[in-house]
């Protein structure tokens, strides 16, 4: 979609007012994150749920240990899905960026097209 929709008298443009609707401003210009096919998304949302299910409930209302903290990566090969997540808590906003209170934490799973986690990169940080 464009922001001009009518040229106003001096012949510049009239940008669009925002479209807010059920209390949603929605962008004109969407600028993915990502492209993943439908297999990739439920192997990535399995393998998080496996990690936050790990964690000590007492964890639960800590950021850290949440899936705002996480950062997910994808790939793929031999017809399963590889699923490595990172905590990055100064998406929590109390962090400095980079800032990593466990300097090579990662988890890595494997998992099927159809999102059932396989394995766990035998891995102890």
């Amino acid at each position: 979609m464009s922001s001009v929709v009518a040229a106003s008298a001096d012949g510049g443009a009239t940008p669009r007012a925002p479209l807010v609707a059920e209390g949603i401003e929605w962008p004109e210009d969407l600028r993915p994150l990502a492209t993943l096919d439908g297999p990739a998304i439920l192997a990535a949302h399995a393998a998080l749920q496996r990690l936050l299910a790990s964690f000590p409930k007492e964890y639960a209302k800590d950021c850290s240990y949440t899936a705002r903290a996480m950062e997910v990566s994808v790939a793929q090969h031999g017809g399963l899905y590889f699923v490595q997540l990172n905590r990055r808590v100064e998406k929590c906003g109390w962090a400095a960026p980079g800032f990593n209170p466990s300097g090579h934490w990662y988890e890595l799973y494997a998992v099927s097209p159809e999102g059932k986690v396989l394995a766990r990169y035998p891995y102890h940080p």
